[in-house]
């Protein structure tokens, strides 16, 4: 097995149990890794710091066991079920509920791993080239340890890199076929594409934030933008919005949220889906005067992909934030979102304070908002806290 030595005093974040290894922290190399391949990682010194999957790039090696230089034969069985234990022990696995996250990266300690659970079917998306190389082990220690799922379906296409070693990534069945079952999330039924959807077919990181627009939706006019599946829009709905208008630049998805609405409200009447660029409605209903809206949800893809483009996103999101506080009606609630790992809390508070002051309205903030529980936070990997959100009041 190939060992990878880092540089002298380079071991420090490896003994707080950070689980990256960065490329500018190694040494030399004693052998030839390929992607995928799990290597051995040592200090200057010789110490056994841990073992994880290489790639080439900045991150070049995830830790998947620290002061080990090998793995036990049930490793993938054993994460799986401790992930698995500690969703039963949150009660996230309920006759209202069979939509979880099962396991979030580094968050569950397996970097690089992402599983999502539509009730007899998980999706399994892998970030990292080794858990591409394992994904079958993988499916089978899930398959093995939760109840419900007789389906595993693997969506990398879009998350692995074409490389010399793979090829073209396909996504496809692993285990079992397409599912009829819809999905469930508090109460609340879904139709989840997660053949041609985005992500693993559904935002399950959103859940508890989605009952708090409940809350607040009672006799209010609602605006979803970038709305994907509908998920704020069924809630608000069920939370007694007077009005709902879903807006997505996607007719996928607007095409998703109508089946949505109707799966759960059949023949609703104050219900409007919208297939238009973000930007470009905020403006034309402002313009209009004619439609207000007392209750609005920004909730956009990351404008961040990396930390190069971080100054752009901020700006798109002071940008995005601006329209929302000119168009929202006095005494309104904005709920604002950024899913982009590279900018954290307090840049992406400041955004949305500079675009507060630029409306000249006075805005209090009512709720700090972040992930679910099935979306841990390692806390030895801050990196893991991607999901940042605001509930503000505007006066």
């Amino acid at each position: 097995m190939t060992t990878i030595y880092l540089k002298r005093h380079k071991e420090e974040s490896l003994l707080r149990f950070h689980p990256w290894v960065f490329s500018g922290a190694i040494g030399h190399v004693q052998g030839k890794p390929e992607e995928g391949d799990l290597v051995v990682v040592r200090s200057a010194e010789g110490e056994t710091l841990g073992i994880g999957h290489y790639q080439e790039g900045s991150i070049a090696v995830r830790i998947l066991d620290f002061f080990t230089d090998s793995l036990p034969s049930d490793f993938w069985q054993e994460r799986i079920r401790a992930a698995y234990l500690m969703r039963v022990a949150l009660g996230l696995l309920t006759n209202d509920n069979n939509t979880y996250r099962l396991v979030h990266g580094e968050g569950d300690f397996l970097p690089g791993l992402i599983i999502d659970v539509y009730d007899d079917t998980a999706v399994l998306q892998a970030h990292s080239a080794g858990m591409h190389i394992a994904r079958k082990e993988i499916a089978d220690a899930v398959v093995s340890t939760v109840p419900q799922v007789k389906n595993v379906y693997y969506k990398s296409e879009g998350t692995l890199a074409m490389n010399r070693r793979f090829g073209d990534i396909e996504n496809c069945y692993l285990i079992g076929a397409e599912s009829t079952c819809l999905a469930k999330e508090n109460g609340l039924v879904f139709s989840i594409d997660w053949l041609r959807g985005q992500k693993t077919g559904f935002f399950v990181d959103q859940r508890e934030n989605r009952r708090l627009v409940e809350r607040y939706s009672k006799h209010r006019r609602v605006l979803n933008m970038f709305c994907y599946t509908g998920g704020f829009s069924v809630y608000a709905l069920r939370g007694g919005a007077e009005r709902v208008c879903s807006v997505d630049s996607s007719q996928k998805a607007i095409d998703l949220v109508k089946l949505n609405v109707e799966r759960n409200f059949p023949a609703c009447t104050n219900h409007q889906a919208v297939c238009a660029d973000a930007f470009d409605y905020l403006s034309k209903v402002q313009q209009d005067g004619n439609q207000s809206y007392d209750l609005v949800i920004l909730d956009p893809p990351a404008f961040a992909k990396h930390r190069g483009a971080v100054r752009n996103a901020l700006q798109g999101y002071k940008r995005l934030n601006a329209k929302a506080f000119e168009q929202i009606a006095p005494g309104g609630i904005l709920f604002t979102f950024s899913c982009s790992q590279a900018v954290d809390k307090e840049m992406f508070r400041l955004a949305v304070f500079s675009a507060a002051a630029m409306s000249g309205r006075r805005v209090r903030i009512l709720h700090q908002l972040t992930q679910p529980q099935d979306h841990p936070i390692n806390i030895y990997h801050p990196e893991g806290e991607y999901l940042k959100g605001l509930v503000l009041y505007v006066e």
